[in-house]
């Protein structure tokens, strides 16, 4: 299960995530996702990882597409640093490989 919170402040829209990144919830957040975009004016979107117990490849390719989207994480616990940390890593030798 995910629950997926939305913090509305003058700066940002925060997603707070707690739970399992993985199928079926991984398209939740996709949808969540997509309207937190709209309306976001000046401010950013930002997704909180803090209470992420597990993140499945589904899961980890949707942050990778945050991630080169622009979205903001915060609030990371050691395991979704780990995840984030390899992501940018994948992302960056696409880069270099193009």
């Amino acid at each position: 299960m995910l629950k997926i919170s939305v913090v509305e402040s003058p700066n940002q829209r925060r997603l707070v995530l707690e739970g399992k990144l993985i199928p079926p919830w991984t398209a939740e957040l996709e949808s969540v996702c997509e309207e937190a975009r709209e309306n976001l004016g000046a401010r950013e979107l930002v997704v909180d990882l803090k209470d992420v117990s597990v993140i499945g490849q589904k899961g980890e390719d949707l942050l990778a597409v945050l991630l080169n989207e622009g979205v903001k994480f915060r609030g990371c616990g050691v395991f979704a640093k780990h995840v984030l940390r390899q992501l940018a890593r994948r992302a960056r030798a696409q880069l270099d490989h193009t």
